[in-house]
């Protein structure tokens, strides 16, 4: 039967409801908080409060993205899920070099010694100390989503490691992938370079890729099979907003059972509990009313947060 793994227990697809398809809701710690106090998002109240808000409006799922070693906490994530009512799905996975020390192992790690850890992740509990050190110890709270960065110049010797490694981890347990395509490049050949390895792009999503606002690009993307992730719909402040041309794009080439969108709010500055803007409200209540806005639907608009997410983030069984 198919389902999607949440931080509480696996669920069934139809339990997801409105999926918010790339979130970060808990960052304690790590790398990103030595390069900006604004990536700290280590208040579990504050994470109750945000998605109970959200909540309100009808969102039912989120998916965390951060990644191995960067303030990865399960047991956080897990109580706030609890606490809020919302499902949240953790993540597995490497992300670029930029957000980790030079000397960091999954900068010095083939794919054969990379997937492992996350195959573990993913079948047996998300580590209690995001293999940060030498001892690993299991929690109950098993990792639903493998999220993996490429970088600009994809794909160098360790994105082709990495990917290889999120290729066999989900040959082996079944788990969808969630990409970070870089400046929004390379989509194409992330997706390419992952069935080459075997992946099932019907379960792979490439994150970030309504930046390039080029609807050959995206007409590519999907010819892949794979699903994509806009998550750049608030980012575009006087410019015309590039995230709502390519939905319309991909509406007009009838090409909407791909996409998914999320927020990708790593910032305390886009949350209202820290007295930030939009908020993860927005992603339920002012998102879908800039796309009514432009004409997409409500039939278009519950692909987007209800069916596509369903498809891409079950396992494959």
């Amino acid at each position: 039967m198919a389902f999607a793994r949440t931080v509480l227990g696996d669920i069934t697809p139809e339990e997801m409801g409105v999926t918010d398809a790339h979130e970060h809701i808990i960052i304690a710690g790590g790398r990103p908080g030595e390069m900006s106090a604004d990536f700290v998002l280590a208040d579990a109240d504050k994470a109750v409060e945000e998605l109970t808000r959200a909540k309100a409006k009808g969102l039912r799922t989120v998916v965390d993205a951060m990644p191995i070693g960067l303030g990865r906490d399960a047991e956080m994530l897990a109580d706030v899920s609890r606490r809020s009512g919302v499902h949240v799905i953790a993540p597995t996975g490497i992300h670029t070099p930029a957000w980790y020390v030079d000397l960091h192992w999954s900068n010095r790690l083939g794919a054969e010694r990379l997937a492992p850890l996350m195959i573990a992740d993913v079948a047996e509990g998300i580590d209690r100390f995001d293999y940060t050190g030498p001892i690993v110890e299991r929690t109950e709270v098993r990792a639903g989503v493998l999220k993996i960065g490429g970088t600009a110049d994809f794909p160098t010797d360790r994105d082709a490691a990495v990917f290889e490694a999120a290729a066999i981890t989900q040959q082996q347990t079944g788990v969808p992938i969630l990409t970070h395509a870089d400046g929004g490049m390379r989509g194409v050949e992330q997706a390419r370079f992952l069935a080459d390895q075997g992946a099932n792009l019907s379960h792979v999503l490439l994150s970030h890729v309504d930046k390039i606002v080029d609807r050959g690009y995206h007409r590519e993307i999907a010819a892949t099979g794979a699903r994509v992730e806009f998550d750049q719909g608030f980012r575009w402040g006087d410019k015309p907003n590039g995230t709502l041309q390519v939905l319309e794009w991909l509406v007009e080439d009838g090409l909407t059972d791909h996409v998914t969108l999320g927020l990708d709010a790593a910032r305390q500055g886009y949350w209202e509990v820290y007295g930030g803007s939009p908020g993860i409200t927005w992603f339920v209540d002012g998102l879908s009313a800039l796309l009514t806005d432009r004409g997409i639907g409500e039939d278009v608009q519950r692909r987007f947060y209800v069916d596509n997410p369903q498809a891409a983030y079950t396992f494959i069984e």
